[in-house]
């Protein structure tokens, strides 16, 4: 294994002005750069509160009443979010899976985090699956090579060039955040709460009006399955194929034509999604078509909101994986005697729904964007390990 070492030919594709001329980057091992241990606590010893955080392999810290730890530091998950970095700087305490390193040295520690942030996990993951544990080891983490500029001022600009990006896409993100919670908000107040008619909040139009019905679901449109097994889609084809995981596929053929609405009869249990056109369905995606008095985009915007928490309730509660048509066809919905309300409520919500996909577009085009420049401002990892 190598030790530190600078390479002339180690630079990246792009170099801030004032260190294009400069020295090719250094190669250093981990554990030549920092102090590297682990913590003490189990993680039951941790609480919802408390004076300090709490750091276990979880994508959340928790909290302690004590702490072990008072520095600057960098927190790395040795199992579970394997390789997944934290960076915190005080009191604090960590789990005994949960690699700690303090005690910098040669190293701007910004910057060392956010190269961590961008390659570790990859490396250790492939390291991991290759030898078939579940955790990392000390030495794995101790012999992990990085690529460093040998002028500090260099790691400190380049951290502080993505650190700006992270805090515009750290407030991209709170705005998303909050467009969810929003909706969330609002939909509990559109509709009616359990054992009420009438929800707290009504348009204007129709405030007065009289008590919403109630319906199940098998009276109001046709529900059967697909037929389909997931493995006959593929990435690229004519139309969607719609499985019980977070994204369609596609297929080149079609079983259906119609304004549907799809249930995930497993796997993301209850999940709801609108479509019109041709599309192929898998054999535990539930599909809705043949509505009757109702509108479609109404009843797709209740059962987003309501029908998944209902099902994960019956489905754990009977222990099996997966629902039933029966839980289908049986699934009490809400409805206003007008159908300008129906709509109204639809337009409101799907209106929200365009805010938070724009939102989303633009963290994500934000993202884009710094995987982009990192990929320019570090060198490529077959440089680095060559």
């Amino acid at each position: 294994m190598r030790g530190i070492g600078t390479n002339l030919n180690l630079t990246p594709k792009l170099r801030f002005p004032e260190f294009r001329d400069g020295r090719g980057w250094a190669t250093k091992r981990l554990g030549q750069l920092c102090k590297i241990r682990t913590g003490k606590k189990d993680a039951n010893e941790g609480a919802e509160s408390g004076p300090y955080p709490f750091f276990t392999c979880a994508e959340n810290h928790i909290y302690s009443q004590s702490y072990s730890f008072d520095a600057e530091a960098i927190l790395v998950a040795g199992n579970a979010n394997v390789g997944q970095t934290k960076y915190f700087q005080g009191k604090f305490e960590a789990y005994q899976r949960t690699y700690v390193l303090t005690d910098f040295s040669d190293i701007h520690v910004p910057y060392l985090y956010t190269t961590l942030n961008a390659h570790l996990r990859p490396s250790l993951l492939q390291q991991v699956q290759t030898s078939a544990m579940s955790y990392i080891k000390l030495p794995m983490l101790e012999e992990y090579e990085l690529a460093a500029p040998t002028v500090l001022g260099e790691q400190q600009k380049i951290a502080e060039c993505l650190g700006t990006l992270d805090e515009l896409i750290g407030a991209e993100s709170q705005k998303l955040e909050a467009l969810k919670a929003h909706k969330k908000g609002l939909m509990q107040q559109l509709f009616p709460r359990a054992g009420e008619t009438l929800p707290r909040l009504r348009f204007p139009e129709f405030e007065g009006a009289e008590e919403w019905s109630f319906s199940s679901l098998g009276s109001l449109c046709k529900i059967r399955t697909g037929k389909k097994d997931a493995n006959e889609g593929t990435e690229n084809g004519l139309y969607p194929f719609f499985t019980c995981a977070e994204n369609h596929i596609y297929s080149n053929s079609y079983s259906f034509d119609a304004e549907a609405i799809l249930i995930a009869g497993n796997a993301n249990v209850g999940q709801a999604k609108y479509y019109n056109g041709k599309f192929e369905a898998y054999q535990r995606t539930y599909v809705l078509t043949d509505f009757a008095d109702i509108h479609v985009p109404y009843l797709y915007a209740l059962l987003s909101a309501n029908l998944r928490p209902a099902l994960l309730t019956q489905v754990q509660v009977s222990a099996m994986s997966y629902i039933r048509l029966p839980m289908l066809e049986e699934f009490q919905i809400g409805v206003p005697a007008s159908s300008g309300e129906q709509e109204r409520i639809a337009i409101c919500l799907s209106s929200i729904d365009d805010l938070i996909a724009a939102q989303s577009a633009k963290l994500e085009a934000l993202k884009t964007h710094k995987r982009g420049l990192m990929q320019q401002l570090f060198p490529p990892a077959s440089e680095a390990e060559a």
